[in-house]
């Protein structure tokens, strides 16, 4: 009883004095971004030790303040430190005051209103992935600097369970790759560049361009149905203060480059010749190339990396805000390395010699314009045009070790030569508008209209295949287009739009429903066509070069007109493809105490049309037609168990639909030789998802958090290789269902945390997956027997593209001073994974014809950013990038029947380089 009257009498006190002083309260924005909420400010009464921070709202809350006159400091890292002077607190009594920081002093009368996300900072896409009801992570501009990422492809793999084709831009979001994502701009559909993919290279995007990128790993009924792994979204760059005007410069050398024998002989190919300030253009058809162009690479000065940009931006007035930024990059890399390749387990095709030049330029710039008509209306206007040029040279066997097997016999003393040469040019063109409107308190509108245009071209491919010995150079054999140029060309042109209304039924802080009615469109149409020039001898040895440096001296006007050669041409290879989807939706977003529902329903219909003339596909012309109407469901769940830590269940139904590129029978031929097609009879998946995961907050830039998540896909589409000839891929729907299930775990940990010391930070993500899929046969509808995806006595397999571990790693040190200096190691690994299932050769024998299946094998990348301010305008960078220089592999299981023993062969292999690298920016 005795304690229980002291704790009376203690609590009684305190409510006395409580009683006797005063509060202030009040809300801080961000005025350079619309007085959007700014959350984790700092809040002081001066000469105090009084003090707290805004919460994920902008509110602030000084409680139990001394009546009296005080002086508040409010302050936020890169902002003006606004004071306020003579602030009067009363007792039992609040004191508001709201004020908005921003990049240059505000005044105190200044209105705060609405609210959106500041996207470059990692705080502030912590506080988005917090607040979000489905599973979502971001990487910001601001994370990306300190991590030296480039582009946005880079950028997607420091996400946990995220990582990336070498070389190229494929993402691999749970181990489910390019078919199986969704990529946007701002919210609406981009092309892809290239006709072996969905999805454009997200390499073409380089940091400059961007404010952040967001991978759902969830869906709701308001992102496109055609995924199973995720939507990524790229925000581009806007301006973000009263003005930023900045020039930056950096060069750097790859170690493969700059070796001895690469440098002052690095190989480009003729068309090279044909580009100017970055931009491509020719003067004669391909055809009239076979004479009027050389066959021979030509050589480049001083191959090494540089890249310039600048950026203006500035407000007009108050309500308009403009930003243009463009930049130029040159970039060389050079492969040594090994290609094979089996057949029925016996060695087909061997390239020992294996070496890749490559040059690439691109071109890009972005014009941002954002007008704010008044409190109540935003309208923004974005294009974006990208512009590049890759130009490749490959040669392999010059050592005179390669052999093919329909050309070569080395009993014969012969041996294979093989060189190609191609020039890849890519225009991208992306024109937005997008509004937001408050037409009431409780309404909101958005909307966004869209225009893609996608040039992408090959114009002059060449190719040259001879046999060769110290005696004697021959040209190929066989087929007559062995010596050949060809052209390709890829038009996409695309109208896009979305529209969403919220109706804000109750918008309270604790109790909550918004219902979202809605719809989307797509319409995107490609033209392709390609076509084969080939030379061919009048007869065996008819003409011989001299030797294999001397290849394109042999073709002549005079050497077609007098009959020792020949052209051949092949009719084009054309095809013509429509994409038509049209969605309606509709969700709900509820949250009462705790917890928070997302649902909703989505009605999506996707109408597919190909019209095909290959010269490959029996018929020649033909056609398919694809039409799918679904109804899409989703849902998403989130439990606050406090305000640091929640639990979200989500799932939801989607489709994969297939691609031009997997419908139209063309055939594409590597520099390898190897063959992809597509396949007319290709149907879409059907994916189940199914995400269960805790997050928790330490602090404002600390995370926890682990995942487990489940997916079945019906009908999934694999890249196979295809029966009864070596060297060929396409695409089928090998399975009956697939299963993909795994966890994740992310963390970021403030090792040394001080607001005016040293700051030491931990970021780490892994990702382990367990994955399969069976393997099926099929049978027509009269119960015949067609063709068997099962060998050497396999029903099932692993999922293509699916490695089993992934991890991501950072650590980032900052002085945290007023002149930086900032250090970020960073690393990456993805355990093997299937580039291609295996397959029968011979049906009938397929426990030992058929040839198994291509694996990429996983390895480490580590690299190293270094960053130095020096006072207000200077910003210098030093960079270590590949510094492992890891070996890349592929390899393949082979059982030849002489022995029966199974070993792991290389079919592929060859290192990058370490790049180092130098950077300059001045900020005026």
């Amino acid at each position: 009883m005795k304690k229980f009257f002291t704790l009376l009498a203690i609590a009684l006190t305190t409510l006395v004095s409580a009683q006797n002083t005063g509060s202030i309260v009040g809300k801080l924005t961000d005025k350079d971004y619309n007085n959007e909420p700014l959350p984790f400010a700092n809040v002081l009464i001066k000469n105090s030790e009084k003090g707290t921070t805004s919460d994920f709202d902008g509110l602030y809350e000084l409680k139990n303040v001394v009546p009296g006159t005080y002086t508040l400091v409010y302050s936020f890292v890169g902002y003006e430190t606004v004071e306020i002077n003579d602030v009067t607190v009363e007792g039992n009594k609040v004191t508001t005051i709201n004020v908005p920081l921003g990049a240059s002093a505000a005044a105190l009368d200044e209105v705060v209103i609405k609210t959106t996300i500041r996207r470059e900072s990692e705080v502030a896409l912590l506080l988005e992935q917090k607040k979000a009801v489905e599973i979502k992570e971001s990487i910001g501009a601001e994370q990306m600097s300190k991590m030296g990422v480039s582009d946005v492809s880079s950028a997607t793999t420091k996400i946990s369970g995220v990582n990336k084709t070498d070389g190229t831009g494929d993402v691999f979001v749970r181990g489910l790759g390019d078919r199986y994502l969704y990529t946007t701009l701002n919210g609406l559909p981009i092309p892809s560049d290239d006709i072996e993919r969905k999805n454009i290279n997200l390499e073409l995007f380089p940091t400059r361009l961007i404010q952040s990128v967001s991978v759902s790993k969830t869906t709701s009924p308001r992102i496109s149905a055609d995924q199973a792994s995720g939507n990524i979204d790229i925000t581009s760059k806007e301006l973000s203060g009263s003005s930023e005007y900045a020039v930056s410069a950096s060069s750097s050398v790859n170690t493969n480059v700059v070796s001895d024998g690469v440098f002052n002989n690095f190989k480009v190919s003729p068309n090279n010749n044909d580009v100017t300030a970055g931009f491509y253009s020719k003067d004669f058809n391909t055809k009239d190339a076979l004479t009027q162009q050389t066959w021979s690479p030509e050589k480049v000065d001083v191959p090494i990396n540089r890249s310039y940009s600048f950026t203006a931006g500035s407000k007009i007035g108050d309500r308009i805000r403009v930003l243009f930024t463009a930049g130029q990059s040159s970039d060389f890399e050079y492969r040594n390395g090994v290609f094979r390749q089996y057949r029925s387990n016996f060695i087909d095709d061997t390239i020992p010699d294996a070496i890749t030049w490559k040059k690439e330029i691109a071109t890009s710039g972005l014009l941002s314009v954002r007008f704010r008509a008044n409190d109540n209306n935003d309208i923004k206007f974005n294009t974006l045009v990208i512009n590049k040029i890759e130009d490749q040279v490959f040669e392999g066997g010059r050592a005179g070790t390669a052999t093919i097997f329909e050309e070569t016999d080395p009993s014969e003393g012969l041996f294979q030569f093989i060189r190609d040469q191609n020039l890849k040019k890519t225009l991208l063109s992306v024109t937005q508008l997008t509004g937001d409107h408050n037409l009431s308190e409780n309404n909101t509108l958005t909307w966004g209209a869209g225009y893609n245009f996608l040039s992408a071209d090959e114009p002059n491919r060449i190719r040259n295949e001879v046999n060769f010995n110290d005696n004697l150079v021959q040209l190929g054999r066989n087929g007559g287009f062995q010596q050949r140029k060809s052209i390709q060309k890829i038009e996409d042109v695309e109208y896009n739009g979305r529209l969403n209304d919220v109706f804000k039924i109750i918008d309270e802080e604790s109790n909550l429903l918004h219902i979202n009615v809605g719809g989307n469109f797509r319409k995107k149409t490609r033209d392709f066509g390609s076509q084969f020039f080939g030379v061919e001898e009048a007869f065996t040895n008819a003409i011989n070069p001299e030797s294999i440096d001397q290849i394109s001296e042999i073709f002549t006007q005079e050497n077609f007109t007098n009959g020792l050669l020949k052209v051949n041409e092949l009719q084009p290879d054309l095809y013509e493809g429509t994409l038509q989807s049209i969605a309606g939706y509709f969700d709900f977003v509820g949250t009462t105490g705790k917890f928070t529902i997302q649902g909703g329903l989505r009605f999506q219909k996707d109408d597919i049309d190909v019209d095909f003339d290959v010269n490959n596909f029996p018929g020649r012309t033909s056609s398919t037609n694809k039409d799918y109407r679904r109804l899409y469901p989703s849902f998403n769940l989130k439990y606050a168990i406090n305000e640091k830590q929640s639990i979200r269940f989500a799932n939801s139904y989607t489709t994969t639909l297939p691609e031009f590129k997997e419908i139209a029978p063309f055939e594409y031929v590597s520099p390898v030789g190897q063959v992809t097609r597509g396949n007319p009879d290709i149907e879409a998946s059907n994916n189940y998802n199914y995400d269960l995961k805790w997050e928790f907050f330490p602090s404002r830039d600390e995370l926890l958090s682990v995942t487990g998540f489940y997916k079945k896909i019906e009908d999934p589409i694999n890249k196979v290789q295809d029966r009864g000839s070596a060297g060929v891929f396409s695409y089928f729907n090998s399975g009956n269902e697939a299963e993909v299930y795994g966890l994740e775990v992310e963390g970021r940990v403030l090792v040394i945390d001080g607001d005016e010391n040293p700051n030491l930070k931990l970021s780490v993500n892994a990702s382990r997956m367990w994955h399969k899929q069976d393997l099926k046969e099929v049978f027509d509808e009269n119960g015949t027997f067609i063709r068997t995806f099962r060998y050497k006595g396999l029903t099932e397999t692993d999922l293509q593209g699916a490695s089993d571990w992934i991890v991501n790693g950072s650590l980032n040190f900052d002085t945290n001073t007023e002149n930086p200096f900032e250090a970020t190691l960073t690393g990456n690994y993805a355990s093997d994974r299937i580039y291609a299932l295996g397959a029968p050769e011979i049906q009938t024998s397929s426990d030992i014809n058929y040839n198994d299946a291509i694996v990429e094998n996983g390895f480490v990348t580590l690299d190293l950013i270094i960053n130095k301010e020096f006072g207000e305008h200077w910003r210098v960078g030093l960079s270590g990038k590949n510094l492992l220089n890891p070996e890349i592999k592929r390899t393949q299981l082979v059982r030849p029947s002489t022995t029966g023993i199974e070993s792991e062969k290389t079919v592929l292999s060859y290192t990058r380089g370490v790049q180092l690298g130098l950077n300059l920016k001045y900020i005026f």
